[in-house]
C-alpha cells in the first residue's frame, strides 16, 4: 500500500505525518479519515481551491488533472507545477510527499 507522507504543516500537521493511503482514494480523503482537517469549502466537488496541495514526490504517478482542476487551480494561493486540488488527486501504487500551502483562497478556515 503506498504511503502520502505529509510535510509539516503550522496548523493542520505541525510534526507531519506518514500515512497509509489506499490506491484509489483522493490524497483529500486520506488526509481527512487520518485526522488531518485540510480545508475543502466546497465539499470536495471541484470548486474552489482550499483543499490545494503541492506533490513533491510521486506527482507523476496521480490521475491526470482535467480542465475544470487546471483552471481552478490559477487561483490558488502559492501555486506551482506540481499543485494538486487533493480533492481531485487521485492515489495510485506510488508513494507520495505533500505539501499542505500555508494559506489558501479563503486565508481562513472554515473549519470543516
Amino acid at each position: 500500500m503506498p504511503q502520502i507522507v505529509v510535510l509539516p504543516h503550522h496548523a493542520l500537521c505541525p510534526d507531519g505525518a506518514v500515512i497509509d493511503a489506499p490506491a484509489g482514494k483522493s490524497i483529500c480523503d486520506v488526509l481527512l479519515e487520518n485526522d488531518i482537517d485540510i480545508e475543502h469549502a466546497c465539499e470536495k466537488s471541484c470548486a474552489c481551491t482550499t483543499c490545494h496541495v503541492i506533490v513533491r514526490e510521486g506527482f507523476s504517478s496521480l490521475n491526470e488533472a482535467e480542465e475544470k482542476e487546471e483552471d481552478l487551480l490559477d487561483k490558488a494561493w502559492g501555486l506551482e507545477a506540481a499543485s494538486r486540488l487533493s480533492c481531485q488527486a487521485i492515489v495510485a501504487d506510488e508513494d507520495l510527499v505533500v505539501e499542505i500551502p500555508r494559506y489558501t483562497i479563503n486565508h481562513a478556515s472554515e473549519n470543516h
